[in-house]
């Protein structure tokens, strides 16, 4: 059974046969952390992934990607909601969602990466690291060739 919530003509689903991996890969493959990520690669993501996709009626609008064991970890990541529906309280439902599912209530770390929605996770307990001495991380910015 997968988990729903609706409002209105919107629905937040975990549905893994509503995901529309074209939708995804389109604003994905444009945004600042995923810039020129190959669609392939998109749908192999969400295959590990507890997904939450945001639906106006069938059109998918919106996407948070949840890393996770389901036990104690999660890394949450390739959250948006398309340009024509910010700020129009969606990104918050979206993240409420995340934090209602039973999946996801005995972690004991929740990370993500952001570069400029920290106002909106901190709504939802994100903080700064702790000790960011303890955190190592390899990054790859150019791994999909957008800015070569």
């Amino acid at each position: 059974m997968h988990f729903e919530r609706k409002r209105g003509n919107f629905c937040i689903s975990t549905d893994p046969a509503r995901l529309d991996v074209k939708a995804m890969h389109a604003y994905l493959s444009r945004s600042y952390w995923a810039a020129g990520i190959p669609e392939e690669i998109v749908a192999k993501s969400i295959q590990g992934s507890l997904c939450f996709g945001l639906f106006d009626a069938e059109r998918q609008i919106g996407l948070t990607r949840v890393i996770t064991d389901k036990a104690t970890y999660a890394y949450l990541c390739d959250v948006y909601v398309l340009e024509d529906y910010q700020r129009s309280g969606l990104g918050q439902w979206l993240m409420e969602a995340v934090f209602s599912h039973p999946d996801l209530q005995s972690l004991r770390r929740f990370n993500l990466v952001t570069r400029d929605a920290h106002g909106l996770y901190a709504k939802f307990g994100f903080k700064p690291l702790k000790d960011p001495s303890r955190h190592m991380e390899i990054v790859r910015p150019d791994i999909y060739g957008a800015n070569r």
